[in-house]
């Protein structure tokens, strides 16, 4: 299994013009199997896509190594608005 980082995009709210972004964060064994978990997890309206999938390996020097300790996200927000 690896991590990746997916960047999607899709409709924004009714009477708004252009498109919606979020990032997220899924483990998959491939990037086929990445990507449709990522689209899964598109909170917007509408139908999300994937716009950009990245297996992330390394990190600033660092190895990335994946454990299974439960089910589900736990991820904190630091919002700047």
């Amino acid at each position: 299994m690896h991590l990746f980082a997916a960047f999607l995009g899709g409709p924004m709210a009714e009477g708004q013009m252009g498109e919606g972004h979020e990032v997220v964060m899924v483990v998959a064994p491939d990037l086929k199997e990445a990507k449709t978990r990522a689209k899964a997890k598109w909170s917007g309206p509408g139908r999300g896509h994937v716009d950009a999938l990245q297996r992330i390996d390394m990190v600033d020097g660092f190895e990335i190594s994946l454990a299974l300790v439960g089910q589900g996200d736990r991820s904190e927000l630091d919002s700047y608005n």
